[in-house]
């Protein structure tokens, strides 16, 4: 029988949060050009479950480093849990992937990045006490004007990178949903847990679908693949996602969302120094829109 502890009320950010919060946005805005280098040697499908293992051993070398392999066994009523989060994961990385793989990278960065917005509006449904606002929905609504923005010029069934900027707006909005329904599991399953079979889940769905979808692609192995892979993995899927779920386990979503407001910014930026996406004035414009409404959207 499954045995429940009381549940201490998610809190404010304090600075060591903030800090902790704001180097890993940094890292997290580099994810989507590290998605879209990996993407010219190997497709969109096999890339996710590449990057799922080596996540996934990322985490667990952790755990066994750290003595917690004990917290990797599923006691009854926890699986349902971990089984929905692995599958909400696997849709939400393969849309990100296959999206940015028809979208350029600095589109990426701006577009995954709204996903804080997402996670607040949701909060509100989703976490008690983390309650809409006068100042949240005014960050809402400048982030998403920024979106707009960024779509504007492509709103024709012509446009460049219409398709693949509508899937990558899917994708944050289903890391939205993820992310507030990862800080209300994590109050009662293991974080190691939880990133360990979201990396069983995803790893074997994207090999099967990539088996059957991708077949016929060949994939190159070459340094700057393997650089994605190390990225994506190992400092994003692993170290990240560590710390992160730590992090939801004490802070209020919408608060840890405050310090995603560089995130855009640091896409973009990294976007054009790695991959060669140009600076646009409309980019630019549509990246600090959205990291303003995060943070005013964050706002207590």
């Amino acid at each position: 029988m499954l045995t429940w502890r009381p549940v201490p009320p998610l809190r404010s950010l304090d600075l060591k949060g903030a800090v902790i919060a704001l180097i890993l946005a940094a890292l997290w805005g580099g994810n989507p050009v590290a998605v879209k280098i990996g993407l010219a040697d190997v497709p969109p499908l096999r890339l996710a479950w590449m990057r799922f293992v080596l996540g996934g051993l990322t985490v667990f070398v952790y755990a066994w480093w750290t003595g917690r392999l004990g917290a990797l066994r599923i006691r009854p009523g926890e699986g349902r849990s971990l089984l929905s989060l692995g599958l909400l994961f696997a849709v939400q990385i393969g849309l990100m992937n296959i999206g940015i793989d028809r979208t350029t990278a600095a589109h990426g960065a701006v577009l995954l990045n709204s996903y804080a917005i997402h996670t607040v509006v949701l909060s509100h449904y989703m976490i008690p006490g983390d309650r809409m606002t006068p100042s949240k929905l005014g960050g809402i609504a400048v982030a998403y004007a920024g979106i707009v923005l960024l779509f504007a010029r492509e709103f024709s069934f012509q446009g460049g990178t219409l398709l693949g900027d509508l899937l990558v707006s899917a994708s944050a909005l289903l890391l939205g949903e993820r992310i507030v329904y990862t800080a209300k599991t994590v109050q009662r399953l293991e974080p190691i847990q939880m990133l360990v079979y979201q990396s069983v889940i995803g790893s074997a769905c994207f090999f099967l679908v990539s088996l059957w979808w991708e077949g016929n692609v060949a994939t190159r192995y070459t340094a700057s693949l393997g650089l994605s892979l190390l990225y994506q993995g190992c400092v994003v899927a692993g170290f990240n996602f560590v710390v992160n779920m730590y992090l939801l386990k004490i802070y209020r979503p919408s608060a840890l969302a405050a310090t995603q407001l560089t995130t855009p910014l640091f896409g973009v930026l990294i976007a054009a120094a790695a991959a060669g996406d140009r600076l646009t004035p409309t980019l630019v414009l549509a990246s600090v829109m959205v990291a303003a409404g995060i943070g005013l959207a964050s706002r207590r």
